[in-house]
């Protein structure tokens, strides 16, 4: 597998997963600098076959135009919810396929009620805005749910095994990625609590 996390402006990460022996890749939110995504993809003869959006902001939905325009038979993925242009929905549970890498669709509103985290071969875990390191996605913008986002990172990412790879879509914590494990033990959002302490504390200042 090749991955790639790629900086853009600001604190915003796109990712770059492709199938090395198949040439067939996938953007994880394009965001602002779709010209370095290119770059990196005609840099690897990559065809890329999916742009997937983590949630319908428009800081990770942005480049999706252009790499749409750069690689014709790309196809733009995101949940059923979202109000994002797409050509493919995807729900909870379902999957894509990269070549043979596979990307497990979880359904993790919260942030947004179009969330999505992406699963890929059961190793990396791409979190959008639902979970960063050291943090989570803040819940006070138009559709943000904390008593959703307290079932998706309890009910569903914490379940997941600790030595899966956490890779968040900002560079908000001390290090650009981490693991679950590391994130059980060292984020304070994830400190056990019910879901009421859950939406009491989410609703501090």
């Amino acid at each position: 597998m090749f991955f790639k996390q790629i900086q853009q402006h600001g604190d915003n990460f796109s990712y770059l997963i492709a199938d090395q022996n198949t040439y067939e890749a996938a953007v994880v939110d394009s965001s602002y600098n779709s010209q370095e995504i290119i770059k990196a993809l005609k840099a690897q003869n990559l065809r890329l076959k999916y742009i997937i959006n983590t949630h319908g902001h428009s800081d990770h939905t942005t480049g999706n135009t252009e790499l749409k325009l750069a690689f014709k038979d790309a196809k733009v993925v995101a949940h059923r919810q979202s109000r994002t242009q797409r050509d493919v929905v995807v729900d909870e549970g379902d999957q894509l396929l990269i070549g043979k890498i596979r990307v497990k669709i979880l359904y993790t509103p919260g942030h947004t009620p179009d969330g999505i985290c992406l699963l890929v071969d059961n190793q990396k875990l791409l979190t959008g805005d639902t979970l960063f390191v050291g943090e989570c996605g803040r819940v006070d913008l138009p559709g943000g749910n904390s008593k959703q986002l307290y079932e998706s990172l309890f009910g569903k990412l914490l379940k997941l095994d600790d030595c899966i790879e956490v890779y968040p879509g900002h560079d908000y914590g001390v290090k650009s990625f981490s693991t679950i494990g590391y994130e059980r033990q060292n984020n304070y959002v994830l400190k056990p609590r019910t879901i009421a302490e859950f939406v009491a504390f989410m609703s501090q200042p």
